[in-house]
């Protein structure tokens, strides 16, 4: 039993044992697997058309050199949806709810693209630190600002995904509450707070896609300004 709606987004553990390795694993399970066939039918077609089209326009601003980024960008833009959608079902736990989980893959991920713009071009990298044209009072402390902001990338776009998928979850955890509470009490507004719940799942499924896209999307420029 929950004693506090914050429960919901502790890691499901049995015999003591952390679940969340299931709940990563899960998803991939429900994409379909290609075929030989010179025909798929019409749900790997939509995947394979929709995959396609992401990589596309992905890939379309970047340089020819992070190319090969498109395989581990759309794989975690995969695994990023389908846990981001899964978790809205009854009796599942989202792991990106988690704010460890989301620097784990944050952090990796943006020191990887550092490390490729120290590599191939250390003069392009560290001139994002100082702007064109900046006057010679002020580069100090512009290069320290500049430090600061490329140190918190990670950390903002962690943030980004917990705070929002927490922040929906615990929204609907209350309206679900006060539309149990009120059924028995004031019918008319169980019904309001019922189709409010509604219409707020609806938009939760919206805020799972678009973090998902956002989180790859922000990681693809960060990217874009290191190859």
């Amino acid at each position: 039993m929950m004693t506090s709606f914050f429960d919901q987004f502790m890691s499901p553990t049995l015999m003591g044992i952390s679940l969340l390795t299931i709940a990563l694993v899960i998803p991939w399970l429900f994409f379909p697997a290609p075929t030989s066939r010179w025909l798929n039918n019409r749900l790997l077609t939509l995947q394979n058309w929709s995959i396609g089209k992401f990589i596309l326009q992905l890939m379309a601003p970047i340089n020819l050199g992070g190319h090969k980024w498109a395989l581990p960008l759309t794989a975690l833009m995969l695994m990023l949806l389908s846990i981001n959608m899964l978790g809205l079902l009854p009796y599942t736990q989202t792991p990106t709810t988690q704010l460890s989980m989301n620097l784990g893959l944050a952090v990796p991920l943006w020191l990887a693209t550092v490390l490729i713009g120290m590599r191939n071009q250390p003069t392009v990298a560290l001139g994002h630190l100082l702007p064109e044209g900046t006057p010679l009072l002020l580069i100090p402390a512009l290069v320290i600002i500049e430090t600061i902001s490329l140190f918190i990338r990670p950390l903002a776009l962690g943030v980004r995904l917990t705070a929002n998928l927490t922040a929906g979850h615990l929204l609907i955890q209350l309206l679900s509450t006060a539309t149990f509470v009120m059924t028995s009490v004031l019918p008319p507004v169980a019904i309001f707070t019922a189709t409010v719940l509604l219409l707020l799942t609806v938009l939760e499924v919206a805020v799972a896609m678009i973090q998902a896209y956002v989180f790859v999307l922000l990681m693809s420029l960060y990217l874009q300004e290191n190859v």
